[in-house]
């Protein structure tokens, strides 16, 4: 089990002698399958925190926005920047407000306000950041495998889902512009080769050039990046396979809970076994794809995800002004020399 202790030990005497850190730290957590709850033998100690801006940063020219050390995989992320970052509900850093009280290596009083106050930063904007990211997880695993093996049809479904999703940042109800419309859908392919394809209706009146090509040219990509054949990367063995099929799943888990119960639970404890089998390679074949009830698996967090985006009762943005009061709450002490 790792303790805080091992922030005593000199690899981490950067949290002494750094300008930035030391008393300014207010939170230090586990990051990674610690955190999760997934690791093995082989998992290294990643650790994530939160240092205060320092008065300078706040009122003068200085500006900080985050600490790396490479030799510790540590990242402390400065309040500001880490603010920015949880209102767009990143699930790299909403995750650190929902760890197990034993994973915090680190805590004061600021750093507990700010968990106390984490449901200031959850909104449907988690509908399409961790959307996002299981997407990339799942167009990353996919890129790694021999995809002719793949069932055509459930491709199809997995492109859709991908080219929805990044169709988001031009329309976040997917087919509503103020300059038209967009519909994608699937339905009997026209290429007799296939069962079925995606389809597009296009309404566009006076839409940008640009826009349009760059819009255009982002959902290519994300169908050719599913239509490429051939032998997976060797570069990527089956434990990290293994690992990315972990992450997806664990990342609609993540999602779910959130959408629907506005809680951050970092830790998977009731889905341990089942996310360490997945890790473990229960569901990988012996051509290292992986087999029907991992994509059954998949199938029924996608739909899952999909309804609790589609009945959350999360409100669709962060009220601001109250994050706004909360975040000068916090930095008028700095600047007060009160922390």
């Amino acid at each position: 089990m790792i303790t805080k202790n091992i922030l005593n030990s000199s690899e981490y005497s950067f949290l002494k002698t750094d300008e930035h850190l030391k008393k300014n730290i207010i939170l230090l957590g586990l990051a990674g399958s610690y955190s999760y709850g997934t690791n093995n033998d082989e998992s290294d100690i990643d650790v994530r925190g939160i240092t205060l801006n320092r008065k300078s940063d706040l009122i003068g020219l200085t500006e900080y926005e985050q600490y790396v050390d490479t030799n510790t995989d540590t990242t402390i992320y400065a309040f500001n920047k880490i603010i920015k970052l949880l209102l767009s509900c990143n699930p790299n850093t909403i995750e650190l407000l929902g760890l197990r009280k034993e994973h915090y290596l680190y805590l004061n009083n600021i750093g507990e306000g700010l968990i106390n106050n984490k449901t200031l930063f959850l909104s449907k904007r988690a509908v399409q950041s961790f959307g996002g990211y299981a997407n990339a997880q799942l167009r990353r695993l996919e890129n790694a495998l021999a995809r002719d093996s793949y069932p055509q049809a459930d491709k199809e479904q997995h492109i859709f889902n991908s080219v929805k999703n990044t169709m988001y940042r031009f329309n976040s109800a997917y087919n509503s512009f103020d300059k038209g419309q967009l519909n994608i859908y699937i339905d009997t392919a026209v290429n007799p080769e296939l069962d079925t394809e995606i389809f597009i209706d296009a309404n566009l009146k006076h839409y940008p050039l640009r826009d349009y090509n760059g819009m255009l040219s982002e959902m290519t990509n994300v169908v050719k990046d599913y239509d490429k054949r051939g032998k997976r990367n060797n570069k990527k063995d089956d434990k990290h396979l293994n690992k990315h099929a972990m992450h997806l799943i664990r990342l609609f888990m993540m999602a779910i809970d959130i959408l629907e119960k506005w809680e951050i639970n970092t830790y998977r404890e009731n889905e341990h076994n089942m996310l360490m089998d997945i890790r473990n390679g229960k569901y990988q074949n012996s051509d290292h794809t992986f087999n029907s009830a991992f994509y059954d698996i998949l199938s029924e967090y996608e739909k899952s995800f999909q309804y609790a985006a589609n009945n959350t009762s999360l409100p669709d943005e962060p009220d601001m002004n109250n994050v706004q009061e909360y975040v000068m709450s916090v930095n008028e002490r700095v600047i007060r020399n009160e922390i």
